[in-house]
C-alpha cells in the first residue's frame, strides 16, 4: 500500500531528494519537522517522502480527521490522533514516550501546528526532541519545484532561538502549496 502511495505521488510529477538510511541513520529515530504546512495537499506528498526512505513515521494529526471510515487507513499509515482542543492532551509526553519505547520510529510534526500563517513555530516538536534525546530532521515539500525531501539534521542545543533561526534559514526559500499561508516565504514576512 505504501508503494502505491509513493507511485501515485510520483505520477503527479513529484520527485524525492531522500538519502539512504545508511547515509542518514538518524531518520530511523528522530523528530521530523516538516514545513511549510499551508494546505491539506501536504498530507498527500509528505507521507510518500517518509515511506520512500523506509522510515517508520508516526504522523500527528488532529482528531477531526478520524472517523469509522478513515481511522483504519490512517492508523495503517502511522497517523496518531491528537485532540488539539484539549490543552491537557500531553502530546509532547505521548510523543516522548513513543520515541523512548520504539527505537525504530520517527515522530512527524508540522512546526506551525496549523495551515494558517504563523510568525512563530510552536515549541512542541523541539521539546519532544529534547526530552526524548533525539535529533530534529528538517523535512520539506516545495510545491513550485515539485520536489520533497530531507534537509539538515539539528541536534537541539537548548538554545531554541538559535536553533529556530537555523530552521528558518533552511525553510525560507521553500515554496509552499499556498504561498500566502507561509509567513517566512519570499516577500511574505512583511505581515
Amino acid at each position: 500500500m505504501r508503494k502505491i502511495w509513493i507511485g501515485l505521488v510520483k505520477l503527479f510529477g513529484w520527485r524525492f531528494e531522500v538519502p539512504s538510511l545508511e547515509e542518514r541513520p538518524e531518520l530511523l529515530h528522530c523528530v521530523v519537522a516538516v514545513a511549510p504546512h499551508t494546505s491539506f495537499k501536504d498530507f498527500f506528498v509528505g507521507p510518500a517522502v517518509l515511506f520512500s526512505v523506509g522510515a517508520n513515521p508516526r504522523i500527528f494529526m488532529k482528531k477531526e480527521y478520524f472517523n469509522f471510515i478513515t481511522r483504519p487507513l490512517l492508523n495503517y499509515f502511522g497517523v496518531v490522533e491528537v485532540d488539539r482542543g484539549n490543552r491537557h492532551n500531553d502530546m509532547v509526553g505521548s510523543a516522548v514516550r513513543l520515541l523512548k519505547e520504539q527505537q525504530n520510529a520517527c515522530v512527524v510534526v508540522t512546526p506551525e501546528a496549523t495551515r494558517k500563517p504563523v510568525k512563530r513555530f510552536k515549541r512542541g516538536f523541539y521539546e519532544i526532541a529534547t526530552q526524548a534525546g533525539v535529533p530534529i530532521v528538517l523535512g520539506y515539500m516545495d510545491f513550485k519545484k515539485k520536489v520533497a525531501g530531507y534537509g539538515p539534521t539539528i541536534v537541539p542545543s537548548g538554545d531554541y532561538e538559535a536553533d529556530f533561526q537555523k530552521m528558518i534559514e533552511f525553510f525560507a526559500p521553500v515554496n509552499a502549496a499556498d504561498p500566502k499561508g507561509w509567513y517566512y516565504g519570499a516577500g511574505n514576512n512583511e505581515m
